[in-house]
């Protein structure tokens, strides 16, 4: 798909599916759709690794721009992640100074990507603040968006503040482009305190093992100043928890964090971003800009930094949390009152609980016998009622059968009839061709008749399977869309208006597919001209999918929006059918958890509205149910 007019080209420095990123993709996407963007998102990963592979990363944002700007630019460029804000950053390509760009999830001191190979170990870029620098920002049309900004400087004063006797800082990075970037920009703001030293503890030349040995063999009076650790110069990844291992190599050592890693265990404290989702904060700035509502000289917002501290490193240390700078978040306190006796408070309150259950006992004893003479006056009305749905029911039946004698009669005359004709003989080829296709169609109207009969009859006695697997909604759609655009006789123009790419759900796919194609015969037949149009959005809200069948066609008045859903209920009892497609869908998808109705909103046509639920539990459906 190339770029167009009405295109948002994403590109992600991680795979869309990776945690963090997804919620930051939805989150972008369902408020960009609840605001009212028209605008059509056109997701690329960039799939980044560690830093060895960040050789590759500048040609790989260069090939993913050439696919989408060669003939039409898309409308906006919208760039999660430090590695694809770099990537972009690094471009010589005039093209892309006229699109607008958004950013999210990147700082604004970068390195510039090199553009050919060299030795990564060795390799100590210049940091760039890339709002400061006349050369990147400044030259671009627009740019809107959240940065993280990491002040070392005020961290250095803060080491220096508990710490002053301090002679080296020891920076610990990893083997990422991150390690690398934030590596630049710490001996970058070092040269405004030229009485320390800066000792690299770099990843990118140290295994995990190795780093322990650097670890250890610190001199006096130095500081740990923690950046970044996921990946080793082996490319081996790590959690959390190789902070631990870290720190057992010179637990004397006082460490503080740039970036969060390593407090609560390792780090006494730091100042750092206060991290958080900017999805929905992004799509806001994108309509913002399409409403001509931000200042276009003004885009980029900086995300604020905080104090954080570890109570109980401080008060190992001896530092009282008085001398703390002000509006510090303190971490490990001391537990609360309620906290602290935990247990106690819950032996009382359950001997309480007892004492109450008791009580209710009592009094549930003392008003048994009412509830029995009660009970007796409640049996007598249901008995009544009981003979009321039976007579009931016997109406219904008689119904049903002068329904079923009039539907089945219908056909039966027309092709009892017209065999009739045949069997008389001369006949020319094109009466005798005409009465045949007469005797087919009516054949099938009265075995689709039977057939949904029978399945009216499963799903009302609870007789019928659901087999639940995994299924790609996109491509049920797309199959089903196809089934129906082969069938159809008139000239209805039919669209499919998928929310995502992929979207995979637990459901009983044919039954699904027998809903869909239901409604979009139905839709098709009572549209002589126009458009129907296949949707789905997803409901993370309510935990549903809901699919719609839109049309341009004859409508249904409001009051039939409830009886259409009733046996042999037809708008036009002139049409072919039987009035039974309708239920049949209703019954199915509320064995399936889920509902359907006529939007009544909607008044260009019919609008039927099928919700499925996200997470059926196919357990439920192990049997027939």
């Amino acid at each position: 798909m190339e770029g167009d007019e009405t295109s948002i080209l994403l590109i992600t420095s991680y795979n869309p599916e990776t945690n963090m990123m997804s919620i930051n993709i939805s989150d972008l996407l369902q408020e960009y759709e609840l605001l009212g963007g028209t605008g059509n998102f056109i997701i690329e990963s960039m799939n980044c690794g560690s830093l060895p592979d960040a050789l590759h990363w500048r040609g790989r944002m260069k090939n993913i721009l050439d696919k989408y700007t060669d003939d039409h630019s898309p409308q906006k460029i919208v760039l999660l992640g430090q590695e694809a804000w770099a990537s972009y950053l690094s471009q010589e390509d005039e093209r892309l100074f006229s699109i607008p760009m958004f950013v999210g999830l990147a700082s604004r001191n970068v390195i510039i990507l090199p553009d050919s190979i060299v030795s990564l170990p060795d390799w100590e870029p210049e940091s760039i603040d890339v709002l400061a620098d006349d050369d990147y920002l400044k030259k671009y049309y627009y740019t809107a968006g959240f940065l993280y900004e990491y002040d070392i400087e005020q961290n250095i004063n803060l080491i220096l503040q508990f710490l002053p006797q301090t002679e080296n800082i020891a920076l610990l990075t990893d083997n990422t482009y991150g390690g690398v970037a934030i590596r630049a920009h710490v001996r970058k703001q070092m040269e405004k305190f030229p009485h320390l030293n800066f000792i690299g503890l770099d990843g990118r030349t140290n295994s995990i093992y190795t780093m322990k040995q650097e670890l250890a063999n610190l001199p006096k009076n130095s500081v740990i100043l923690i950046g970044t650790w996921r990946v080793d110069s082996n490319e081996g990844f790590f959690l959390q928890n190789a902070t631990y291992i870290l720190k057992s190599a010179n637990p004397e050592v006082t460490a503080f964090t740039l970036s969060s890693l390593g407090l609560g265990h390792w780090a006494v404290g730091g100042y750092f971003p206060k991290y958080r989702n900017i999805g929905k904060e992004i799509a806001h700035r994108i309509i913002d800009y399409d409403n001509e509502l931000i200042d276009p000289d003004i885009g980029i917002d900086m995300i604020s930094n905080e104090y954080v501290f570890d109570k109980t490193l401080l008060d190992e240390l001896g530092y009282s949390v008085k001398i703390l700078p002000l509006d510090s978040r303190i971490e490990n306190r001391d537990p609360k009152f309620f906290e602290k006796y935990k247990l106690e408070i819950s032996i009382i309150f359950t001997i309480f609980v007892i004492l109450v259950a008791a009580f209710f006992i009592a009094i549930l004893f003392l008003i048994r016998a009412k509830r029995l003479n009660a009970d007796l006056e409640i049996s007598q009305s249901e008995l009544k009622i009981a003979k009321d749905k039976a007579e009931e029911a016997n109406k219904l039946k008689s119904a049903f059968l002068a329904n079923m004698s009039h539907e089945i009669r219908t056909p039966l005359n027309a092709i009892v009839g017209f065999t009739s004709i045949l069997t008389i003989g001369d006949l020319d080829a094109k009466d005798s061709g005409v009465y045949k296709e007469i005797i087919q169609n009516n054949a099938e109207m009265l075995l689709d008749l039977i057939n949904n009969i029978l399945d009216l009859s499963r799903l009302e006695t609870d007789k019928i399977s659901f087999y639940i697997n995994d299924c790609d909604i996109v491509n049920l759609c797309q199959s089903t869309l196809s089934t129906i655009i082969y069938a159809k006789k008139n000239y209805v123009k039919v669209v499919y208006k998928p929310s995502v790419s992929e979207y995979i759900i637990k459901t009983d796919a044919t039954r699904l597919k027998q809903i869909l194609l239901n409604l979009l015969a139905n839709a098709v037949k009572f549209t002589k001209n126009g458009t129907v149009t296949l949707a789905f959005e997803i409901r993370h809200d309510l935990e549903q999918v809901w699919f719609s069948v839109t049309d341009t066609g004859c409508g249904i008045a409001v009051e039939k929006h409830q009886i259409i859903f009733e046996r042999f209920e037809k708008l036009n009892e002139h049409e072919q059918g039987t009035g039974l497609g309708l239920p049949i869908c209703k019954l199915t998808i509320n064995k399936l958890g889920g509902d359907i109705w006529i939007d009544p909103d909607y008044t260009n046509g019919a609008k039927f509205v099928v919700a499925h639920p996200l997470n059926l539990d196919k357990n439920m459906f192990s049997k027939p149910v």
